[in-house]
């Protein structure tokens, strides 16, 4: 069996992503999916982290634009990340695996407040901590958020799981010749404005060295073969990996 090459890794995962083929919300087989795939990493004694975002409930930026106060938009999107975790938790915890909540703004009766050393400290002990409520700042997105929680817990990778395989020359559902870019160094993808994630959290990666990982989320497997070093999807690192 492939073992694995990272020792605590930080998984994003979208809003997006725990409502499946449907138009809104949470699909509960999907979510369940999700929690058996981190499961199968958790198992491999890997210490997970997961920020997840808002999106299948409501998007602050989105909400602005419909005429909410953009800050009021935005704390709608930290509460909507919250119930997203409340949701994946409870799916890890029907597997057996032993999670915690944190929340970057405080909730004391349903999560823990986010403490980076509780945090440490609890995927020490072999827990899924679930990052919740972005980074508790208006303006600042989850893909900001999961840079910042990685980095300050020392991951040793950034994984972004998506629905598509990584990053594209263009959107390959538009473009059909769009072709996947498995390597991409930081300035690349600030340069060129590849939808990877905000410059932000690209930038706060560059500056610590942090590697990112992009990839399809529902293919099975994927999570786990990314964690034991199979290439997939691309790869955003400070050089390329073949040479400068």
């Amino acid at each position: 069996m492939l073992e694995p090459v990272f020792d605590r890794i930080v998984l994003k995962l979208s809003g997006e992503a725990l409502m499946g083929s449907q138009d809104f919300g949470i699909d509960e087989p999907v979510v369940s999916q999700i929690a058996g795939e981190i499961k199968g990493v958790w198992e491999l004694g890997v210490e997970t982290a997961i920020v997840i975002g808002g999106g299948n409930i409501i998007r602050g930026l989105a909400a602005s634009h419909r005429g909410i106060d953009r800050v009021t938009g935005d704390q709608m999107g930290m509460l909507a990340t919250v119930v997203n975790a409340l949701a994946l938790q409870d799916a890890l915890e029907k597997r057996g695996v032993t999670t915690r909540v944190q929340t970057a703004i405080e909730i004391r009766d349903v999560a823990e407040p986010f403490i980076r050393r509780r945090a440490i400290r609890h995927l020490e002990k072999k827990r899924v901590v679930i990052f919740g409520a972005g980074t508790g700042n208006p303006f600042f997105t989850t893909d900001s958020a999961a840079a910042l929680r990685a980095n300050e817990i020392h991951a040793d990778v950034l994984l972004k799981a998506t629905n598509v395989d990584g990053v594209y020359t263009a959107d390959p559902e538009k473009t059909p010749t769009a072709e996947l870019l498995p390597e991409l160094t930081y300035q690349q993808v600030l340069e060129q404005g590849l939808k990877v994630m905000d410059a932000a959290a690209i930038s706060l990666c560059r500056e610590n060295d942090l590697p990112i990982i992009i990839f399809r989320l529902m293919q099975p497997g994927n999570i786990r073969r990314v964690v034991c070093g199979e290439r997939l999807g691309s790869r955003v690192a400070e050089t390329l990996e073949g040479g400068p």
